[in-house]
């Protein structure tokens, strides 16, 4: 089946759905025209990607060729800063899409805000005196804090990361929520910081090599987390010192502009956007 488009109930949102790409966009501004740019762009999206699939899974090293495509493109440019460790181009494919249909957007129609989320990794666009909060939400929905973003701030990209994602972990992290300037930044960050949120060797936690779950699985042999066990507080703050370290590191580098990490209902946070945050979770 091909892309498919639909105004959902509320009628001010749009959903594209095509093979595993699942968008929700919204628009202020000249919303149809914005949905008809998106609805033309996404037309050819998965194309694009199944066309370099075999490089886009591989491993990601300083003498990597570069890809063709432009969703692709973004792709590369948003993991090759973190190649030093295991890291593919699919790391950040669902950002690079959202960027991608935001980008047909905001050409194609005026906009005062607009935003295309694809299973919680968001590319935003916000005009100047605008800004937008979104919601960071547990396994089971509840609330755990929320940022603000205004127009002044560099924030263009928000990802999500973990055991309660779509994608595989090899880490232990319920969730990893991650700022930066792009989506595609933002979701290849989330990534290694929810792997590096572990326990190594932990008898509680239970892995598999990915293809056994996924057999064109780009992580290809390497340990992904299946089941995680009960912990005492002391090893779910030190998973989480782990995570908060790269996240820190990240931070200062300049390669993301925030991220919350979240475990059992403990929580470390990095930059200065996670406010609601500053209290620990009990």
């Amino acid at each position: 089946m091909g892309p498919q488009a639909a105004i959902l109930p509320d009628g001010a949102r749009l959903h594209l759905h095509h093979g595993p790409i699942d968008l929700v966009i919204g628009a202020d501004g000249e919303r149809d025209r914005a949905f008809r740019a998106a609805t033309a762009r996404f037309a050819t999206v998965l194309d694009e990607l199944v066309a370099e699939l075999p490089l886009l899974r591989q491993p990601v090293t300083p003498e990597a060729p570069l890809p063709h495509g432009t969703i692709a493109r973004r792709m590369d440019a948003a993991v090759r800063p973190h190649c030093a460790v295991f890291i593919t181009r699919m790391a950040a494919v669902a950002g690079a899409v959202a960027e991608t249909v935001l980008e047909a957007m905001v050409s194609g129609a005026r906009l005062s805000r607009a935003w295309v989320n694809n299973g919680g990794d968001i590319a935003l666009h916000l005009s100047p005196g605008t800004e937008v909060t979104i919601g960071i939400a547990g396994l089971d929905q509840s609330a755990l804090g929320g940022v603000r973003l205004r127009a002044a701030d560099p924030v263009r990209g928000i990802a999500t990361s973990g055991m309660g994602g779509r994608s595989q972990t090899l880490g232990i992290a319920d969730s990893v929520t991650v700022l930066a300037r792009t989506a595609a930044s933002a979701d290849a960050a989330a990534t290694l910081i929810a792997n590096a949120v572990d326990l190594p060797g932990h008898p509680a936690i239970s892995r598999c090599p990915a293809t056994d779950l996924r057999p064109d699985s780009d992580l290809g042999d390497l340990p992904v987390t299946t089941h995680r066990g009960p912990l005492t507080t002391a090893e779910i703050d030190r998973a989480l010192a782990a995570g908060h370290a790269l996240a820190l590191a990240m931070h200062r580098a300049g390669l993301i502009d925030g991220a919350a990490l979240f475990l059992a209902g403990r929580h470390r946070a990095a930059g200065p956007h996670f406010p609601s945050l500053a209290k620990e979770i009990s």
